[in-house]
Protein backbone atom coordinates (compact mmCIF):
# COMPACT_ATOMS: atom_id res chain seq x y z
CA UNK A 1 0.00 0.00 0.00
CA UNK A 2 1.05 3.78 -0.93
CA UNK A 3 2.12 5.53 1.45
CA UNK A 4 0.07 9.09 2.30
CA UNK A 5 2.93 11.22 0.73
CA UNK A 6 3.17 9.28 -2.58
CA UNK A 7 -0.69 9.24 -2.89
CA UNK A 8 -0.46 12.79 -2.77
CA UNK A 9 2.42 13.44 -5.49
CA UNK A 10 1.53 10.79 -7.46
CA UNK A 11 -2.06 13.27 -7.37
CA UNK A 12 -0.37 16.56 -8.29
CA UNK A 13 1.54 14.95 -11.12
CA UNK A 14 -1.57 14.07 -13.13
CA UNK A 15 -2.92 17.78 -12.91
CA UNK A 16 -1.60 20.27 -15.57
CA UNK A 17 0.69 22.99 -14.56
CA UNK A 18 -1.10 24.98 -12.12
CA UNK A 19 -3.59 22.64 -10.78
CA UNK A 20 -4.04 23.31 -7.32
CA UNK A 21 -4.14 20.13 -4.56
CA UNK A 22 -5.88 21.12 -1.12
CA UNK A 23 -5.13 18.97 2.22
CA UNK A 24 -8.84 18.48 2.73
CA UNK A 25 -9.41 16.06 -0.99
CA UNK A 26 -7.19 13.76 0.94
CA UNK A 27 -8.96 13.31 3.99
CA UNK A 28 -10.50 10.09 2.68
CA UNK A 29 -6.71 8.19 3.26
CA UNK A 30 -6.02 10.06 6.69
CA UNK A 31 -7.11 12.14 9.80
CA UNK A 32 -6.90 15.56 8.78
CA UNK A 33 -3.07 16.14 11.34
CA UNK A 34 -1.76 13.35 9.27
CA UNK A 35 -2.38 14.81 6.10
CA UNK A 36 -1.56 18.43 7.08
CA UNK A 37 1.71 16.49 8.23
CA UNK A 38 2.09 15.16 5.18
CA UNK A 39 1.38 18.41 2.98
CA UNK A 40 4.21 20.47 5.36
CA UNK A 41 6.70 17.29 4.74
CA UNK A 42 6.39 17.83 0.77
CA UNK A 43 6.51 21.36 0.84
CA UNK A 44 9.80 21.56 3.13
CA UNK A 45 11.19 19.18 0.82
CA UNK A 46 10.26 21.16 -2.32
CA UNK A 47 8.15 18.53 -3.88
CA UNK A 48 5.34 20.86 -3.12
CA UNK A 49 5.07 24.38 -2.70
CA UNK A 50 2.23 26.07 -0.21
CA UNK A 51 0.67 29.33 -2.10
CA UNK A 52 -1.69 30.08 0.62
CA UNK A 53 -3.32 28.69 3.42
CA UNK A 54 -4.94 24.65 2.14
CA UNK A 55 -3.23 25.86 -1.11
CA UNK A 56 -0.68 23.91 -2.73
CA UNK A 57 0.63 23.70 -6.37
CA UNK A 58 3.64 21.20 -7.77
CA UNK A 59 6.86 23.20 -8.72
CA UNK A 60 7.71 22.82 -12.57
CA UNK A 61 11.10 21.34 -13.41
CA UNK A 62 12.96 22.80 -16.08
CA UNK A 63 16.10 23.39 -17.56
CA UNK A 64 17.35 25.57 -14.80
CA UNK A 65 15.65 24.07 -11.93
CA UNK A 66 12.56 24.05 -10.14
CA UNK A 67 10.15 27.55 -10.87
CA UNK A 68 6.60 28.03 -9.44
CA UNK A 69 3.77 27.59 -12.33
CA UNK A 70 2.55 30.85 -14.12
CA UNK A 71 0.48 32.93 -12.69
CA UNK A 72 -2.02 32.51 -14.96
CA UNK A 73 -2.51 28.99 -15.05
CA UNK A 74 -2.35 28.98 -10.91
CA UNK A 75 -5.48 31.81 -11.16
CA UNK A 76 -7.37 29.90 -13.72
CA UNK A 77 -6.90 26.61 -11.29
CA UNK A 78 -8.14 28.81 -8.38
CA UNK A 79 -11.48 30.28 -10.15
CA UNK A 80 -12.16 26.77 -11.20
CA UNK A 81 -11.78 24.55 -7.57
CA UNK A 82 -13.70 27.51 -6.21
CA UNK A 83 -16.64 28.54 -8.90
CA UNK A 84 -15.71 32.42 -8.83
CA UNK A 85 -14.42 34.67 -11.67
CA UNK A 86 -10.93 35.78 -10.80
CA UNK A 87 -9.90 38.66 -13.72
CA UNK A 88 -7.42 40.83 -14.65
CA UNK A 89 -7.12 44.23 -12.22
CA UNK A 90 -8.32 47.34 -13.76
CA UNK A 91 -5.06 48.99 -14.39
CA UNK A 92 -3.57 45.53 -15.72
CA UNK A 93 -6.60 45.78 -18.19
CA UNK A 94 -6.12 49.11 -19.10
CA UNK A 95 -2.36 48.50 -19.88
CA UNK A 96 -3.53 45.55 -22.27
CA UNK A 97 -6.34 47.71 -23.90
CA UNK A 98 -4.07 50.47 -24.38
CA UNK A 99 -5.57 53.33 -22.30
CA UNK A 100 -2.35 53.80 -20.18
CA UNK A 101 1.29 52.98 -20.25
CA UNK A 102 1.69 52.33 -16.66
CA UNK A 103 3.16 49.12 -15.55
CA UNK A 104 2.13 47.41 -12.40
CA UNK A 105 5.11 46.16 -10.91
CA UNK A 106 2.46 44.01 -8.62
CA UNK A 107 0.93 41.00 -9.79
CA UNK A 108 -3.16 41.95 -8.76
CA UNK A 109 -6.36 40.35 -9.99
CA UNK A 110 -9.78 40.83 -8.47
CA UNK A 111 -12.45 38.49 -7.41
CA UNK A 112 -15.98 38.81 -5.99
CA UNK A 113 -15.15 36.42 -3.04
CA UNK A 114 -12.44 36.96 -0.01
CA UNK A 115 -9.14 38.66 -0.66
CA UNK A 116 -6.09 36.30 -0.35
CA UNK A 117 -2.28 36.60 -1.24
CA UNK A 118 -0.59 33.94 -3.17
CA UNK A 119 2.97 33.16 -2.41
CA UNK A 120 4.74 32.14 -6.21
CA UNK A 121 7.96 31.15 -5.42
CA UNK A 122 9.63 34.84 -5.09
CA UNK A 123 6.59 36.89 -6.19
CA UNK A 124 3.78 37.78 -4.50
CA UNK A 125 0.21 37.45 -6.23
CA UNK A 126 -2.52 39.58 -4.63
CA UNK A 127 -6.46 38.94 -5.35
CA UNK A 128 -8.33 41.98 -4.02
CA UNK A 129 -12.04 41.96 -3.67
CA UNK A 130 -13.83 43.94 -6.49
CA UNK A 131 -18.24 44.71 -6.49
CA UNK A 132 -20.22 42.78 -8.22
CA UNK A 133 -20.27 45.32 -11.83
CA UNK A 134 -17.05 44.95 -12.14
CA UNK A 135 -16.75 41.23 -12.50
CA UNK A 136 -20.23 40.94 -14.02
CA UNK A 137 -18.62 40.23 -17.31
CA UNK A 138 -16.33 37.83 -16.24
CA UNK A 139 -12.84 37.26 -17.75
CA UNK A 140 -13.81 38.66 -21.38
CA UNK A 141 -12.71 41.99 -23.31
CA UNK A 142 -16.04 43.78 -22.21
CA UNK A 143 -15.25 42.99 -18.66
CA UNK A 144 -11.69 43.83 -18.94
CA UNK A 145 -12.84 47.04 -20.17
CA UNK A 146 -15.26 47.66 -17.22
CA UNK A 147 -12.55 47.22 -14.65
CA UNK A 148 -10.02 49.64 -16.67
CA UNK A 149 -12.79 52.43 -16.94
CA UNK A 150 -13.12 51.77 -13.13
CA UNK A 151 -9.55 51.96 -12.88
CA UNK A 152 -9.32 55.14 -14.94
CA UNK A 153 -11.76 56.88 -13.05
CA UNK A 154 -15.06 59.52 -14.25
CA UNK A 155 -12.21 62.39 -15.48
CA UNK A 156 -10.90 59.91 -18.14
CA UNK A 157 -13.80 58.13 -19.00
CA UNK A 158 -14.94 60.02 -22.11
CA UNK A 159 -11.74 59.35 -24.00
CA UNK A 160 -10.96 56.45 -22.50
CA UNK A 161 -14.61 54.83 -23.99
CA UNK A 162 -13.70 57.04 -27.38
CA UNK A 163 -10.65 54.93 -27.41
CA UNK A 164 -12.49 51.43 -26.79
CA UNK A 165 -15.34 51.93 -29.33
CA UNK A 166 -12.40 51.99 -31.92
CA UNK A 167 -9.89 48.72 -30.54
CA UNK A 168 -12.78 46.75 -29.32
CA UNK A 169 -14.28 43.97 -31.86
CA UNK A 170 -17.51 45.44 -33.17
CA UNK A 171 -19.14 42.26 -30.39
CA UNK A 172 -17.01 43.28 -27.17
CA UNK A 173 -17.83 47.01 -28.36
CA UNK A 174 -21.87 46.04 -28.04
CA UNK A 175 -21.56 43.74 -24.94
CA UNK A 176 -20.00 46.76 -23.54
CA UNK A 177 -22.80 49.14 -24.83
CA UNK A 178 -26.00 46.62 -23.42
CA UNK A 179 -24.31 46.02 -19.81
CA UNK A 180 -24.06 49.93 -19.55
CA UNK A 181 -27.44 50.11 -16.94
CA UNK A 182 -25.78 47.81 -14.45
CA UNK A 183 -22.81 50.68 -14.37
CA UNK A 184 -22.00 53.38 -12.30
CA UNK A 185 -23.96 56.39 -13.72
CA UNK A 186 -20.78 58.23 -15.02
CA UNK A 187 -19.36 55.43 -16.69
CA UNK A 188 -22.90 54.42 -18.53
CA UNK A 189 -23.46 57.96 -19.63
CA UNK A 190 -20.02 58.15 -21.11
CA UNK A 191 -20.42 54.63 -23.05
CA UNK A 192 -24.21 55.56 -23.67
CA UNK A 193 -22.67 58.97 -24.96
CA UNK A 194 -19.83 57.35 -27.35
CA UNK A 195 -23.17 55.51 -28.57
CA UNK A 196 -24.71 58.18 -29.61
CA UNK A 197 -21.59 59.65 -31.58
CA UNK A 198 -21.18 56.00 -33.16
CA UNK A 199 -24.93 56.20 -34.51
CA UNK A 200 -24.61 59.53 -36.12
CA UNK A 201 -20.80 58.34 -37.92
CA UNK A 202 -18.83 60.65 -35.65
Amino acid sequence: MKSLSAAIIEHSRLLPEGGILAPNEFLHLADRASVDQAFSRLAKGGELMRISRGLYVAPVTGRFGKRAPATEKVISAIASKSHQVIALSGARAANLLGLTQQVSIREVFVTGGRPRTLQLGKAQVRIEHAPHWQIALGTTIAGDAVRALAWLGKPHAPEAVAKLRTCLSSNDWQVLKSHRSKLPPWMAEAIGREAVFAEKGF
